[in-house]
């Protein structure tokens, strides 16, 4: 108990090592990895990113024509970067900036419409699979 004390007392003379953000700018490091920057032109809608993802901050939502549409979550994101390794068009189609991560609390509500989302990309899924082996075994019934 004594040492703990001394520890805190000795802590009021030491310098202050913490970062005063957002009153001054943090300096990124070389290498830092960012926000994931999508090219819907440059994009093959492979799915790699999509499955690859650890916490799943990656969703494809497929439109009944067969077009996809991606969505991103900044906020579920962890950065790690597989996204990017997965990506057969790394630097084109999928990319992480050097842009500063968003926080942890999102103020639109963006971070709670997520799983609205998340429920809209497996059931379009589910549909659209379900509409092509509808549409395969109307085919073959009619040949």
């Amino acid at each position: 108990m004594f040492s703990s004390m001394l520890e805190a007392f000795l802590n009021l003379f030491r310098p202050i090592r913490t970062l005063q953000y957002p009153a001054e700018e943090i300096i990124l490091p070389s290498g830092y990895r960012g926000l994931i920057e999508h090219d819907h032109e440059a994009c093959i809608y492979c799915d790699k990113c999509e499955k690859v993802c650890p916490p799943g901050a990656i969703l494809f939502f497929q439109h009944e024509a067969g077009e996809k549409e991606y969505r991103y979550n900044p906020w579920l994101c962890i950065y790690c970067g597989e996204c990017v390794r997965a990506c057969p068009k790394p630097e084109e189609a999928l990319r992480q900036s050097e842009k500063k991560q968003l926080s942890a609390v999102a103020a639109d509500g963006a971070n709670e419409q997520w799983f609205v989302w998340e429920d809209a990309c497996r059931q379009s899924r589910e549909a659209y699979t379900a509409a092509k082996k509808s549409a395969k075994i109307q085919s073959k019934s009619e040949e």
